[in-house]
């Protein structure tokens, strides 16, 4: 009887690991705890174990399909599996045809906003571990961060009283010690 490629034993998995003390260690942890839990999901869908004979069975597997998924600790390799009939796609995990997480999709849109150009932001993403970032995903990234700045601009008013604070400072030259020396005075209004 085969046994399924992702079935970890957590106690041996975990010794396999530190023996290597590989620098990548996380990346490799979060590699195989995703495929596990994709392994898992597919074995649902199926009505079985991988490689096991039952009379539950609606589904049989057929190989995996590779993507690549971008994380904060680099882009590591999901193994989706694929069924016989039917399709199986972990929308909960990625994204079609955007494969950026969250966290990073900020830091895109941060140095969409400080003017980073699409090349540089491709230097950038790559001392992050990520193979590539096309200018297409940074142009999607930043469509979305144009829609938030647009519903933020034509958000309703209408609740009321809305308090703030207001700042400014002025340079002064005084007299400290003997000595004149120029001091930056604040002002701070709260309304």
């Amino acid at each position: 009887m085969a046994t399924d490629p992702n079935h970890i034993d957590p106690t041996q998995y975990l010794e396999e690991l530190l023996v290597q003390a590989s620098p990548d260690l996380m990346r490799q942890m979060l590699t195989d705890f995703i495929n596990q839990i994709l392994s898992a999901q597919a074995d649902t869908i199926c009505g079985a174990e991988y490689a096991t004979v039952s009379e539950n069975r609606t589904n049989s597997r057929n190989g995996y399909r590779h993507r690549a998924l971008d994380t904060r600790v680099g882009t590591i390799d999901v193994a989706i599996p694929k069924l016989r009939s039917g399709s199986f796609f972990p929308d909960w995990l990625l994204e079609r045809r955007s494969r950026a997480e969250r966290a990073l999709s900020t830091v895109i849109a941060t140095c969409y906003l400080k003017g980073v150009s699409t090349r540089r932001m491709n230097d950038l993403v790559a001392t992050l571990g990520i193979d590539n970032l096309s200018k297409s995903q940074v142009s999607e990234m930043a469509k979305e961060l144009d829609q938030m700045v647009e519903d933020f601009r034509t958000r309703p008013l209408d609740q009321g009283p809305y308090s703030y604070v207001s700042c400014d400072a002025m340079t002064e030259k005084v007299r400290e010690g003997g000595r004149v020396v120029k001091t930056s005075v604040y002002f701070v209004k709260l309304k």
